[in-house]
């Protein structure tokens, strides 16, 4: 289930921003999770497959804390999480009762899990900050899941933030949100994501230089042959230092 090291160092540099550019040239017009903020400032960007848990509304004689200890719990989830995942809760919008706190991010940050993305909120903010798990949330609440919720299982399609979310799509987060890569569209993306962020990046100087945006932004043939020039010559001067 791990990614590759280089995918993980591609899609590093692309932003989430581009991604959903991509995914929307491919046809994907619903991959931006709603709802999900860096709970902390300075998160750095992440990228990993997704490991997914559903919660559904709260029954009485399910979501108690005793739950807590069962064999279909929140806990028994963590210790299947691979390392180097993104966990993704499914937590149906509510706002009202944490997905969970600092005690479970901080045994996460043990199993070398990537970071947490939820379209709920997290208990403990303090902890969860101080355990070092980047976290994209709606924020924080004090009560715990079982105010609002039953947790159900892990590793099974999901909706997050309005997302369809399969176990292994690929998560990329940063200060924009997240976004999920259907894992059938990741090496389309991989192909196509670091040019779209190297031409935008260009046209980013062009319109810093004074160019106006009409045939710019998006290129036209002109300007694409501009563009096509700027990169023969980045190139040959990487040759050259190489």
């Amino acid at each position: 289930m791990a990614l590759d090291a280089e995918i993980v160092k591609t899609l590093e540099g692309v932003t989430t921003a581009t991604i959903t550019t991509v995914l929307l040239k491919l046809g994907l017009r619903n991959t931006w999770i709603r709802g999900t903020k860096p709970l902390a400032e300075g998160q750095p960007r992440i990228v990993g497959p997704a490991f997914t848990l559903r919660f559904i509304p709260a029954r009485e004689d399910l979501a108690t804390t005793a739950s807590w200890s069962a064999p279909n719990s929140t806990r028994a989830a963590i210790e299947a999480m691979p390392e180097g995942c993104v966990a993704v809760a499914d937590a149906f919008g509510v706002t009202d009762a944490g997905v969970w706190g600092d005690i479970l991010c901080e045994r996460m940050v043990k199993r070398n899990i990537k970071a947490m993305v939820t379209d709920g909120v997290m208990r403990d903010g303090a902890g969860v900050k101080a355990s070092g798990l980047p976290v994209w949330s709606q924020g924080q609440a004090a009560s715990p899941s079982v105010a609002s919720m039953t947790f159900i299982g892990w590793e099974e399609p999901i909706g997050c933030g309005g997302v369809a979310i399969f176990p292994g799509d690929i998560i990329v987060a940063d200060q924009d949100g997240a976004v999920a890569i259907p894992a059938s569209f990741l090496d389309k993306v991989l192909e196509l994501a670091p040019e779209q962020e190297r031409l935008e990046g260009w046209v980013v100087e062009q319109v810093r230089a004074g160019h106006p945006l009409p045939g710019l932004y998006p290129a036209n043939e002109e300007n694409m042959a501009r563009y096509r020039a700027y990169r023969a010559e980045q190139e040959a001067k990487e040759g050259q230092n190489g």
